[in-house]
């Protein structure tokens, strides 16, 4: 599921923010944007994420600004000065002023860098504080956005069984158009006169024993039933064993399709169908 995050705090004169951003998936995927200061520590964020958000593709963004005056920094002034030859050189032979080669020199990789090069491990708690923080945050809008899709599966689904008990009314009538049908057919091919009423009955009897669905509607029953049972369970794995029991759903509801024989029943069923995919399309986001 999709969430956001954000956190800051002060650290030891620095300002500490962080962002977490998170998209649905079905295993852990962190990608970190983390300051040189942060580089060490960055197993220990991975693994904190993953034992806080547990799935989906995670982006984190942590920024560190030192506050003041004071800036914790130093020049590698050999490689300033390597870096300076080279500019100079080129400048003199390009005919070039050579006004701004200082402020261009201070733009170059790694010759103005942190004083520390890693944080040290009292500060690095404070900022492991600040992620959990902007974790729980992104939890939040996760829980938020997760209530909202049980409430529309647990609609799905209720919407299937309440369209089971409209089957019933027409079960009687169903039998009836089929026993009218084979009647007509049968006076239309050899009259009624050369029908025998006992074969007749056995015929009339295995043809609706075929077409009987009441094993089906049973199952369905008890599928729905099973499946609120389910998405009640504190589970993370859930989603899962969910699409599966969705997926027992949908072959009892393809199989009174296939037998039902009556247009109004078929109906019936094309929207269960319709409930059945609405269903599927939010398990997939906790899959």
């Amino acid at each position: 599921m999709t969430g956001f995050g954000r956190a800051e705090a002060i650290v030891n004169g620095r300002q500490v923010s962080v962002e977490l951003r998170a998209l649905n998936g079905k295993q852990f995927d962190v990608s970190t944007k983390l300051p040189p200061i942060l580089r060490a520590y960055e197993l220990d964020i991975r693994n904190l994420l993953s034992a806080l958000l547990i799935r989906g593709t995670i982006d984190i963004t942590v920024n560190v600004r030192q506050e003041g005056a004071a800036k914790p920094m130093v020049v590698n002034t050999d490689l300033a000065l390597f870096y300076y030859q080279g500019m100079k050189q080129i400048a003199d032979q390009i005919g070039q002023p050579q006004d701004n080669i200082i402020s261009t020199l201070m733009r170059m990789p790694e010759v103005v860098a942190p004083d520390q090069d890693v944080m040290p491990e009292e500060d690095w708690e404070h900022v492991k504080a600040v992620i959990e923080d902007a974790a729980k945050q992104l939890m939040a809008h996760r829980l938020n956005e997760g209530e909202a899709m049980l409430r529309d599966i647990r609609m799905r689904i209720t919407n299937i069984d309440k369209l089971h008990d409209q089957i019933l009314p027409f079960e009687a009538e169903r039998r009836e158009r089929v026993r009218a049908r084979i009647t007509q057919w049968l006076d239309e091919m050899v009259g009624k006169t050369n029908i025998d009423p006992n074969r007749f009955e056995q015929e009339m009897i295995y043809y609706l024993e075929r077409m009987d669905f009441s094993e089906e509607k049973i199952r369905l029953k008890q599928h729905c039933g099973y499946f609120n049972d389910t998405i009640n369970e504190n589970d993370a794995a859930i989603g899962r064993k969910l699409n599966f029991i969705l997926q027992e759903i949908g072959r009892e509801i393809n199989t009174l399709g296939s037998k039902a024989n009556h247009a109004e029943i078929q109906q019936i069923v094309i929207n269960m169908k319709d409930e059945l995919e609405k269903a599927k399309e939010q398990i997939l986001n906790i899959l």
